[in-house]
Formats: C-alpha cells, sequence, structure tokens
C-alpha cells in the first residue's frame, strides 16, 4: 500500500483494522463523492465506482470463492462481515475437513457393503438358488449399485457437495420435497441396516465365539423356547453394544476412522483366509464330514458315529443312531421304517474346488419349509402314503425359498455405497474423492460377491451349503471350516465386520438428518448440533422392535432402493433438461444408464416384497406431500422445476398450432384493477368474483398499471405487484399478477390487454369494473378509458366482463340458500351468458342458487315456439334453468324518454365544453365583456368540433371553474334554450351531478301522466331537435330495464348483454348513459359481451 493511500484513507478510516482494498470509503454514507473519486484514483477503479454498492471487488471475494463460501450480496455486506470476523479474533475457527478418497470414502463403503450376510447368509444363498441363479442375484444388485454411483458422481462432480451427501444431491436435483422424503427414508433405512448390523454381531457372540456368555440359557432348548431366549439376549447385548458404539462417535469421527481401520483388517483378513482355504481345498480339503440317511441330512447332534451298527469286539453292536430310531438298543428292535429301508452314509462336507461338485450345484434347489434337506444323486426307499416320524432328527428347511426371498436377503448386503458420500462434510475434495472411492470400493465388493458365489458352489456339498444354521456339522460356521488357516479367523472377522458397519452407519446416518433439518425443510426437525441427532438416532435403535427385525429390514431394504432411484433419476433428468449449470467433472456417464439403473431399482423393490415396496412408497408420498404443504419453500434450482420449465414450453408451442375446440373453451381472465395512492386495490371484490368464476380452472392474470416512467416508479410497481398477490394469495386466486408502468392508464391499459400471457397462452376475457363515479367531472378520464377497454376487447375478439355495483357481491365466504341467476338473453353472443352461470353455480357461494333463462319476443316472434326450442337448446347444452319469453310489443315513445334523451344530450355538450382548454375560456369570456354583457355570442358547430378534438389535455376541475364561466357554459348551448335557471351550481359545486339531478327531477315531472299533458305538447319543439336514433335506443333501455325490474328485481344476480360501444367518439357519454338506464335500480348485475367465437356446445 502506498503512502498516498494511507494519507487518504487517514482519519475516516482509523479502527477498521480493514486493508483498502475493502475499506468502505464507496460505502460510507457520509463519504463524497470527492471522496469516492480520490479514493479510487490511484486504484484505477473509478470506472466502476457505482457498482461498488452493490458488487464487491473481486480481490476481496476470492477467497470466499474460493473456499466454497457464498457470494456476499454486496461489498457492505462483505465488509461488515470482515469487520465482525476482525473484531473476534479469538473466536475458534472450524477445523476444515481432512479426510480423503481411502479413509473418507473407499474403507467405509468397504466396510458397510462387506457385512452380516457375506459370512452367515451367502453359502445358504448358493446353495438354495444355485449358482448360476445366485450369480444372477449378485450382478443385478452389483449392476444396480454401479449405475447409481455412476448417476452419483455425475451429480457430486456437479458442484460442491457439502454435508448431507445423497439427500443434497436428491433435494437440489429434485427439489426440497423430494429430497425430504427421500433423505428420510434412506435416514430409516441406514438406521435399520445398523440395527440388522449390531443383532448379527450378538449372533455370531453368542452362537460360534462365546455361547456361555448367553444371560438367558439356550442350553438343552428347542423350537419357540429357543428363539425367545435368543431374543433377549439379543435385547440385552444390544443395548451393550450399541450404547459402546454410540459412546465412540460422540467422542469424535476420528476415533471412529481409527476403529474402523482395525474392523476392516480383521474383515480384508477374512477375506484372504477364504480364498486361501479355497486354493487349499484343491490338494488337500478339510475333513468336515455330514452323516446322511438315505438322501435326508442328519441332525449331528445325539450321536457320535455315522453308522447304524459298529463291529466291537468281534460282535456287531448298535449305535447311538440306532436308539434314536428304534425301541431300544438290541438288533431285534422295531425300528423307524424309513431308518430300516435305508443305509447311513457319511459324505464329505466339502470336497474341494476340485471334485467336480460345482456341476451339482450350478441349479436351484428351493424348499417349502419343513421339507427335509436331501442329497442329490442318492435314491432313497421310501412309502409315499407312510407318516413321517422322527422328523426332529433330520435337517428341515424353516422357510419356504424362492428366487424373490434371495434377492430381498441378499440385497442389503450391497447397499452401504453411500457411506462415502454420507460424510461428503468431512471430505476434503468431495468432488474427486466420492466419484473415485465409490466405484472403487463397488468394483471390489462385486468382484468378491461374484467369486465367492462360484467358489462356494465349486467347493461345497449342496446339503452343507443349504443348512443356514449348520445343524447337520456340529452348528459349525461353513464358511469358518472352508477358511484357512483356522476357523476362528473368520469368526472372528465376520464379528468385527458387522461392528464396523454398524459403526459406519451410526456415524452416517445422524449426518444425514443434521444435513435435512440445517436446510428447514421439515417443520418439527429442528435438530442443530450432532449431539442431538446422535441421540436421535440411537433412541430409534433402542425401540427398534427385534420381534420383527426381518420386517424393518426389508422395509429398509425398499428405502435404499428408493434412494437409489431417485439419484438416478435425478442425474437422468439433469442430462436430459441440459440445464447450463449441468457441468459434471466425471464424464462417464449417460442418461440411459440412468435409467437403467432407476428400472433396476424400481424392479428389485417389486421382487424383494411388493406388499412392503408398496409401504414404502407410501410412507414416502406422507412424507412429500407434509413437506409440499408445511415445509419451508426452498428455491434450489432442482430439475423439477426444469421439468416444469420445459413440459410448459412444450405445452404453449402445442397451443399455438392453434384455437382451441369449443369443448376446451374456457374462461382464460384478465382483471383489470385500479390501485390507490397507497398501491392497494380499491376493488378487492374483483378476485372474489374471478375466483367463483374460476371453476372452468382457466389461466388467470391480474393486472394494473402504474403511471410514470420505469426508471422512476419500478419501487411502486413491485409494490403494488405485492399487493396483488397478497390479495389473490387472500381471495385464493391462483393465477399470475402484471404490473406495467406507463405515461398514462390508458396505455398502460392497452398494454395489459394486448400483450398479457404467452403465445397460446393468453386471456380471452377481460374482466373489468363498472366505473361507478363516471358522471362526475373528475372521473371523466376514467369513463372514457372504460370504454376505449370495451372497444379494444371487441376488436381483439375478446369476452367482457362488467360487474356493476361490484361492492355489493359476495365474498367468498358468503353463501346463499336460495334466489335465482337471472340470464337475459337478448342477442346471441356465442354461449358465454349460459357458461358463466353453469360456472358460478360451482362455486359454494352460488350452489343453492336456480337458474333462469329470459328471452325477448317481438311482435312477428312465435314466443311459443321460441321456449320450446330454448328447452330442448338448454336440454342438449345439459343445463338446467328455468325459462320464460318475454313479449315486448311495440309502443309509443313516451314524454319520459324523450326527456331522458334531453338530459343525456345537454348533459354531453356540457362535457364537451369543459373540454376547452383554461386560456380558451378566459378569452372567450373577455370577447364576450368586451362586446356586450348582455348577450352572449355563440360558436358556430364547426368551431366546437375542432375544440373537442384538439390534443391538449382537457378537464378543468369544477372548483376552478367562476360561477358565471358555468353560466355561460350553459346559456352556449344551442339545444337547450329552456335550460333551468337553477342548474348553475355555486363554487365548489359538482356541476354535472347537480345538473343531472335537477334536470332529471322535472323530467320525472313530465313523465307520461295525465297532469303533464301539458308540458309535454308546449316542449315538443325540444323532441323534435333531438337525434332520433338516440331516442330509439333510450327507448328500448327504458323498456328492458322495466321488463327486468318486473322480472328478476330480486334474483342474487343478473346477467345482461352488453350492448357494443359507439363506433364514433361523439357519443360516449350517451352510451354511458344508456347502460346506466339499462341497469337501473338493480343490485347485482353482470353485463356480458362475447368474444365473437362459440364457447359451448351440444355435443360431447
Amino acid at each position: 500500500m502506498t503512502d498516498t493511500e494511507e494519507g487518504e484513507g487517514g482519519p475516516n478510516n482509523q479502527g477498521d483494522g480493514n486493508p483498502k482494498e475493502s475499506s468502505p470509503f464507496i460505502n460510507s454514507s457520509s463519504a463524497s463523492d470527492v471522496e469516492k473519486s480520490q479514493q479510487y484514483d490511484g486504484k484505477n477503479m473509478a470506472l466502476f465506482e457505482e457498482e461498488m454498492d452493490n458488487s464487491p471487488m473481486v480481490s476481496s471475494i476470492l477467497s470466499s470463492l474460493a473456499n466454497y463460501s457464498n457470494l456476499p450480496q454486496g461489498s457492505k455486506e462483505h465488509e461488515e462481515a470482515e469487520n465482525e470476523e476482525g473484531a473476534a479474533p479469538s473466536k475458534k475457527k472450524p477445523a476444515a475437513p481432512s479426510l480423503g478418497t481411502l479413509m473418507g470414502v473407499y474403507l467405509p463403503c468397504i466396510q458397510n457393503i462387506f457385512g452380516v450376510i457375506l459370512f452367515l447368509r451367502m453359502t445358504w444363498m448358493v446353495g438354495i438358488g444355485g449358482v448360476f441363479g445366485s450369480f444372477i442375484i449378485v450382478f443385478m444388485c452389483c449392476s444396480t449399485t454401479m449405475l447409481t454411483a455412476i448417476s452419483m458422481s455425475a451429480i457430486a462432480t456437479n458442484g460442491v457437495v457439502p454435508a448431507g451427501g445423497s439427500y443434497y444431491m436428491i433435494s437440489r436435483s429434485l427439489g426440497p420435497e423430494f429430497g425430504g422424503a427421500v433423505g428420510i427414508c434412506f435416514y430409516l433405512g441406514t438406521t435399520f441396516a445398523g440395527a440388522m448390523y449390531i443383532l448379527g454381531a450378538i449372533e455370531l457372540l453368542l452362537i460360534y465365539i462365546l455361547p456361555q456368555a448367553a444371560i438367558f440359557k439356550m442350553e438343552g432348548l428347542e423350537g419357540a423356547d429357543m428363539e425367545a431366549a435368543m431374543l433377549n439376549n439379543m435385547r440385552v447385548y444390544g443395548t451393550i453394544v450399541l450404547s459402546f458404539m454410540a459412546t465412540v462417535v460422540f467422542v469424535g469421527v476420528k476415533y471412529v476412522n481409527k476403529l474402523a481401520l482395525v474392523f476392516l483388517a480383521c474383515v480384508i483378513l477374512s477375506i484372504l483366509a477364504v480364498y486361501a482355504g479355497v486354493i487349499k481345498t484343491a490338494f488337500e480339503p478339510p475333513v468336515f464330514p455330514v452323516c446322511i440317511l438315505g438322501n435326508r441330512t442328519l441332525i449331528s447332534k445325539g450321536f457320535d458315529v455315522c453308522a447304524k451298527v459298529i463291529e466291537r469286539d468281534n460282535g456287531t453292536v448298535t449305535t447311538k443312531l440306532w436308539k434314536i430310531f428304534c425301541d431300544s438298543e438290541f438288533l431285534n428292535a422295531t425300528c423307524d421304517e424309513y431308518f430300516a429301508n435305508n443305509n447311513v452314509s457319511e459324505i464329505q462336507g466339502i470336497p474341494g474346488v476340485s471334485s467336480g461338485i460345482l456341476a451339482e450345484n450350478l441349479f436351484g434347489y428351493y424348499l417349502e419349509k419343513g421339507d427335509f434337506l436331501e442329497k442329490r444323486g442318492i435314491s432313497a426307499m421310501q412309502d409315499p402314503d407312510a407318516p413321517i416320524t422322527n422328523s426332529n432328527r433330520y435337517v428341515l428347511a424353516d422357510i419356504t425359498s424362492f428366487f424373490t426371498l434371495l434377492v430381498g436377503i441378499y440385497f442389503p448386503s450391497v447397499t452401504g455405497i453411500m457411506a462415502g458420500s454420507n460424510r461428503s462434510g468431512d471430505l476434503r475434495d468431495a468432488q474427486k474423492s466420492i466419484p473415485i472411492g465409490t466405484i472403487a470400493a463397488i468394483t471390489t465388493t462385486s468382484i468378491v460377491y461374484m467369486s465367492a458365489v462360484v467358489l462356494f458352489g465349486a467347493c461345497i456339498e449342496g446339503v452343507v451349503l443349504r443348512d443356514k444354521f449348520g445343524e447337520g456339522v456340529n452348528g459349525n460356521l461353513v464358511i469358518g471350516t472352508l477358511a484357512w488357516p483356522s476357523p476362528w479367523v473368520i469368526v472372528i472377522g465376520s464379528f468385527f465386520s458387522t461392528c464396523g458397519a454398524g459403526l459406519q452407519s451410526l456415524t452416517g446416518a445422524p449426518r444425514l438428518l443434521q444435513a435435512i433439518s440445517r436446510d428447514s425443510v421439515i417443520p418439527f426437525l429442528k435438530v442443530s448440533k450432532h449431539t442431538h441427532t446422535y441421540i436421535y438416532t440411537s433412541t430409534i435403535y433402542f425401540v427398534e422392535p427385534t420381534e420383527s427385525l426381518p420386517g424393518w429390514l426389508c422395509l429398509g431394504s425398499k428405502f435404499f432402493l428408493m434412494c437409489y432411484m431417485f439419484v438416478n433419476l435425478a442425474c437422468a433428468l439433469q442430462t436430459l433438461l441440459r440445464t447450463p449449470n449441468w457441468r459434471p467433472r466425471f464424464k462417464f456417464y449417460h442418461w440411459a444408464l440412468s435409467f437403467l439403473g432407476m428400472s433396476l431399482c424400481l424392479s428389485l423393490m417389486f421382487i424383494c416384497s411388493w406388499y412392503y415396496a408398496i409401504v414404502a412408497m407410501v410412507i414416502a408420498t406422507c412424507i412429500y406431500k407434509y413437506i409440499e404443504f408445511a415445509g419451508a419453500e426452498k428455491e434450489w434450482g432442482d430439475g423439477i422445476r426444469g421439468i416444469s420449465l420445459s413440459a410448459a414450453r412444450f405445452a404453449l408451442m402445442r397451443l399455438e398450432e392453434g384455437p382451441p375446440h369449443t369443448k376446451n373453451w374456457r374462461p382464460q381472465i384478465m382483471v383489470l384493477v385500479s390501485m390507490d395512492s397507497e398501491q392497494n386495490v380499491e376493488q378487492p371484490r374483483l378476485l372474489s368474483l374471478t375466483n367463483q368464476l374460476k371453476a372452468g380452472k382457466g389461466l388467470t392474470i391480474v393486472g394494473t398499471s402504474v403511471v410514470g416512467t420505469f426508471l422512476n416508479n419500478h419501487a411502486e410497481a413491485q409494490k403494488a405487484d405485492q399487493s396483488l398477490r397478497k390479495l389473490m394469495e387472500t381471495e385464493k386466486v391462483k393465477g399470475f399478477s402484471q404490473v406495467v408502468i406507463s405515461s398514462n392508464l390508458r396505455d398502460g391499459t392497452s398494454h395489459l390487454i394486448q400483450v398479457g400471457g404467452l403465445g397460446g397462452l393468453k386471456h380471452n376475457t377481460v374482466l373489468v369494473s363498472w366505473p361507478r363515479t363516471w358522471k362526475q367531472v373528475e372521473d371523466n378520464l376514467r369513463f372514457r378509458n372504460f370504454i376505449e377497454v370495451v372497444r379494444e376487447t371487441t376488436a381483439a375478439s375478446m369476452a367482457l366482463l362488467v360487474p356493476k355495483n361490484i361492492a355489493a357481491y359476495p365474498s367468498n365466504g358468503e353463501r346463499f340458500t336460495e334466489g335465482h341467476i337471472d340470464v337475459w338473453w337478448i342477442v346471441h353472443d356465442g354461449g358465454m351468458l349460459m357458461l358463466l352461470p353453469f360456472l358460478l353455480r360451482q362455486h359454494k357461494v352460488w350452489r343453492k342458487c336456480k337458474m333462469r333463462i329470459f328471452t325477448v319476443a317481438q311482435m312477428d316472434d312465435n314466443s311459443i315456439q321460441m321456449k320450446k326450442d330454448l328447452i330442448t337448446f338448454l336440454y342438449h347444452l345439459r343445463i338446467d334453468a328455468e325459462v320464460e319469453v318475454v313479449e315486448m310489443h311495440d309502443s309509443d315513445i313516451s314524454a319520459y324518454t324523450y326527456e331522458k334523451t334531453l338530459v343525456m344530450e345537454q348533459r354531453s355538450q356540457i362535457l364537451k365544453q369543459m373540454h376547452l382548454t383554461k386560456n380558451e375560456m378566459e378569452r372567450e369570456i373577455q370577447s364576450i365583456t368586451d362586446s356586450s354583457r348582455g348577450s352572449i355570442r355563440r360558436k358556430n358547430p364547426s368551431n366546437l368540433q375542432s375544440q373537442q378534438s384538439s390534443e391538449e389535455p382537457a378537464g378543468v376541475s369544477v372548483e376552478e371553474t367562476p360561477e358565471e364561466e358555468v353560466q355561460l357554459i350553459h346559456n352556449k348551448n344551442p339545444t337547450s334554450p329552456t335550460t333551468p335557471a337553477g342548474s348553475a351550481a355555486t363554487p365548489g359545486s359538482e356541476v354535472q351531478m347537480t345538473w343531472t339531478d335537477k334536470a332529471e327531477t322535472q323530467a320525472a315531472a313530465g313523465h307520461p301522466e295525465q297532469g303533464g299533458v301539458k308540458d309535454i305538447f308546449n316542449m315538443k319543439p325540444e323532441w323534435e331537435s333531438l337525434n332520433q336514433s338516440n331516442v330509439r335506443r333510450m327507448h328500448t333501455a327504458l323498456r328492458l330495464n322495466e321488463v327486468i325490474m318486473k322480472k328478476s328485481k330480486e334474483a342474487k344476480l343478473v346477467l345482461l348483454n352488453m350492448p357494443g360501444p359507439p363506433k364514433n367518439r361523439m357519443g360516449e357519454e350517451n352510451y354511458m348513459e344508456f347502460l346506466e338506464v339499462l341497469t337501473e335500480g338493480l343490485n347485482r348485475v353482470l353485463l356480458v359481451r362475447g368474444g365473437g367465437r362459440e364457447v359451448i356446445t351440444i355435443y360431447s
């Protein structure tokens, strides 16, 4: 650092202790622009001074990036973190991960995979399934784990894998729901597997190593009593072993690794001893006799010589075996029929690898429960009808065996492949260690398992292989007898192997649970420290019901398979989606391999046990749904979101192929709302109505416009968007919000109508509220915007829904217990009037309301036939509704109609005059004053037209208009010489409303009554000067309103055809007046304009 920099930094930086590259000149709120420029002149960074508030300098964050810490949000936060670190130098830093590939991944995987199955059940599996069948099982299971390891390697090398291993991979690839569900299931599977390893170690201890250590004695017991005693011994010793293991894990992982080395050394020595024993059998097979009666294998307990009689002292004497099957020891004793008819023979249990026994053991020998273990190739004399006696003297099958059972029993022995990835938080370089260590471990164990299948079938007699508990060979461990130099090598090695595998499970499972809890995806799982997770896991071990251990183990296997399946799925999806972030360093993967691995996992789940597979899926589904509804929302860029994007893109492209068929038409609604000054929605009931209309399950876009520019008003737009989202959530409207910023509301609304939606998924219906204050001068612009919306939706062939008096509409919590929804079908609009009540009645608010349809008949219409046709039409549409045809005969236009039209046109002229700019008005008033104060100069019509078409901003407020000015404007109206003198408003009052009220009062007095005939004749000249088209329209509006009020005044909702807007802009005020008269007196009205296409059909 230069002296210049020190001098510049001087007093402002005293005591911060930070280097200049991270000094907060740029971020200091008190630093001036001059100080900023001076600070960055010497660093060649002045060009980027404006960026420093949001983005830190690269030089200050490279260390964090290299150590995989999160990128700071800005330089301020980065410097605050540095200040905190500098302020507390005495704080102990966490130790850096130090485990490499060998100690961190390879050896734990080896130890987890080599477990109790290899030493206790592999020989039995070969005897039952045969060499060929067992090899298929081993190859299929090992292929599944290898394919899973390839997929896992691709995911693990696609970025940093912190603690959590498989859970982290799945959750970041498939989302928190899948990750949490599979992670919990995998945690439970690891826990169940650990229980299996512990109980396997206890079985080895009490049966083969130290039988006299049994607390509950098993000598002399048989059947259920022996099983109960063994179960109690397992509980006691299981608690002791688990407590010891938990203590080791609590002390630290390094002690686990040290013990693991000792245990693993014993395992490797045991496996080498087996291979040495196999080689030794080629030239010197061990003495391992098995006694056979006929072709049945005898239990070795109870006799010492495998013969019926022996020669002793020149005489023949019977043996203990004779005494077992005969009623006395004499040669003339009565003996068991099978014993008498068959000879006793002794065969070699381990004939050796060169004996040719492989051919005999090549194919399976599946047994039913209680079947005799019979020697192939030996004939026996027996009567098939004779009862079986002394069955307890033979070796019997303890369970019914079949191929899928063998798959289920063997698969847990290959489920340790995640042992390394579960400890990813302790690995120095997880991206390198996980692929190499896992694949190397699977390759090693697969070779050992496959070779063991072949070697066992080539060395050992079939009846010995099928003798699960060694009853025919004095309870000896068969694989121990095969090993060289001593059976104790195998016994001790298998004991330590199972202990080591259990220790690895007890280490990995809590770390997995801790990773899940750290992400807070499951609300009730708030476990943060290692100790808590260890205690939690140990508790599960303690309370695990050992009586049903086989069922728990089978369920645990399904959890493992489910985890492997989702790892493969995650890799396949990431590969097929080709997301830009998918850049794994491990290149030897393919989506087809991942799908093959996923298929194998799913197949194995149902092959082993279909009902346990369903149970596992139900458990995972329940956890998934719980996380989905109650868990924290996380955005991890997962593959499920990528699938949604791809599916959405595909669907949008399909929608572009053409417009939807009438059967698929549904209202895709664009809701146009207005916001107040606080950016809150002014008409929240619009969204309530939207929710009630969404029985069609279509698209919903809630849009609004903010006046201003994007750069200056972006914060307001974001606030408005948040308000929309919050209201949509409150009203349970599922859809999207859209806020546009425009120079004026008219253009903003037009932009929303034009560009809302995407591709083929665009809105086809616009919902906008009726401008209830349109008569007020200050809302003049609002009703003109409303008419422009009507014009634009008509031009765009969109349907338009205009609820009038929206505040009176029901909320989603209200219920109508009775009432009617009345439809006034005057012109055909494509069926919108029929469809909307049907959709409304699907909602609980309107469900109890009945539907009535009214249509209007003219003089030359056959109303009876019209009613029949309408009933038939509704029958084909499958819509239940009452039908009524209202006859409207031609009648003379009443005086009231003329008066309403006169009032309307006077108001229109006044509004036109109000469009004069203030300067023009002042000039005109001045000219009038100068010429003559007693007369008023009238403007010619062409001048009025030019003033109306002026593009200058209109809208002089009433408050700014003097009383005499308003009076002048009123008097200038050429069509209203009889304008009441009292119509001039006082200063500060609303001209429009005052005039309307008084005029309508006088017009009402002229309603065709007997007392008003004189006024009618006196006002005839004004009527003749009225626009006859307006008179006819007003007449129609009044007549229809009269009929509607008569029939539907008590209806809960009235749906009515909305007349089209005027083609020219001269009659916009008249159009609003027509609609006002048409709907006058009705509480809830929904004006409907169709989009120009059929939206409902009678065909299926």
